[in-house]
């Protein structure tokens, strides 16, 4: 299958979430990329100038969809439910293994696929590491094994599959305002009062002693694929923005004096929140952020050319605005409100069912 002239035909599979939503924003700018939008769930109209399917990944023919398609940029992933690993598991490793396998079966000449930092093996500190630092994930995370178990078997794809371009995209936290309300769904729960999401309310916080993470806007993050798209280069490339967040930078963003908390107390208060079904996010999820490396992005601004326009603490305070005023976005992941509000997520078991 060849395209016409330098027109790309580009399948994003997973297209209504937050990296989707911005990865299907930045190659709506370019005139030479035709988009097929794929996802579980029907979105409002998407204009002329994108294609619609609904497709789960786990159970439709992706062969037939695959088949007039250049790239596949392969974002779907499902965060809950967090008490149910065999789910996310079916869907996050054998789905991806579908969409792979389907991609080399009707002739895809690249194929884009959403890794993440949390692939990695824990770090070294704040010593930054680049894409050659092992994909071991951490063990008890079902999101860590999930991404580094597909990292295992990319690197099997790309030996039987030498034609066929592969890149990996492993990107650190990314927000945006019209992401906020389902971040707040997936990791932090229904107790959350969104009017509670203002900095100028702290005089201090808590915060586990030891914690350094990185972040990235969304809309930065969907033009880093665009490029990705755009170029023949293969291989993995980490993406995050400046930056590093501790809690000096925290405290700067907040305007409010951490109070640093040992991560065992955190992590048991987790842990016995999440078991009471209380938050979605899981006391394994906590081990691995605790463990993350901080990622070199070099590869990235020089070969891709890439550089975000957005700091950290920026796409951090876009977030916190968004969370303050329930933003949300039309799609159906980014919905807010979700049909039934907050009710509807405590029926339905918070980190229990999607």
């Amino acid at each position: 299958m060849a395209s016409t002239g330098d027109t790309r035909r580009v399948a994003i599979v997973g297209a209504t979430g937050n990296v989707g939503t911005s990865v299907m924003g930045a190659l709506r700018q370019d005139p030479d990329v035709e988009i097929t939008a794929m996802s579980r769930r029907q979105p409002p109209p998407l204009g002329t100038d994108v294609r619609w399917e609904r497709t789960d990944i786990c159970q439709d023919d992706l062969v037939g969809r695959f088949a007039d398609v250049d790239t596949v940029v392969h974002l779907a992933w499902l965060f809950q439910p967090t008490h149910d690993p065999v789910t996310t598991w079916r869907n996050n490793a054998l789905g991806s293994i579908r969409v792979f396998e389907a991609a080399a079966a009707a002739g895809v000449r690249s194929v884009v696929y959403a890794s993440s930092i949390g692939a990695y093996s824990p770090g070294r500190g704040r010593q930054p590491v680049n894409e050659s630092w092992p994909t071991h994930g951490y063990p008890t995370s079902a999101y860590s094994r999930e991404k580094a178990y597909l990292e295992r078997y990319l690197d099997a794809f790309e030996r039987r599959h030498p034609d066929i371009r592969v890149v990996r995209m492993r990107m650190a936290f990314c927000f945006k305002p019209q992401s906020a309300e389902e971040q707040r769904r997936l990791f932090i729960g229904p107790f959350l009062p969104n009017r509670l999401a203002r900095p100028e309310l702290l005089s201090a916080f808590p915060l586990p002693a030891g914690l350094r993470f990185q972040a990235v806007h969304s809309e930065d993050v969907g033009e880093a694929y665009r490029l990705a798209v755009r170029s023949e280069l293969s291989g993995a490339f980490n993406i995050a923005a400046e930056p590093l967040i501790d809690a000096s930078v925290l405290g700067e963003l907040l305007g409010a004096r951490p109070v640093p908390v040992p991560p065992r107390l955190v992590r048991g208060a987790l842990s016995a929140a999440w078991h009471l079904h209380l938050v979605p996010a899981s006391p394994q999820l906590f081990d691995t952020f605790m463990r993350l490396p901080v990622m070199d992005t070099s590869r990235a601004q020089v070969e891709l050319a890439w550089n975000p326009k957005r700091s950290s603490t920026t796409a951090i305070a876009e977030f916190l605005l968004g969370l303050r005023a329930a933003t949300g976005h039309d799609t159906p992941p980014l919905q807010s409100p979700i049909p039934g509000g907050r009710l509807q997520e405590l029926r339905t078991g918070v980190g229990e069912r999607p």
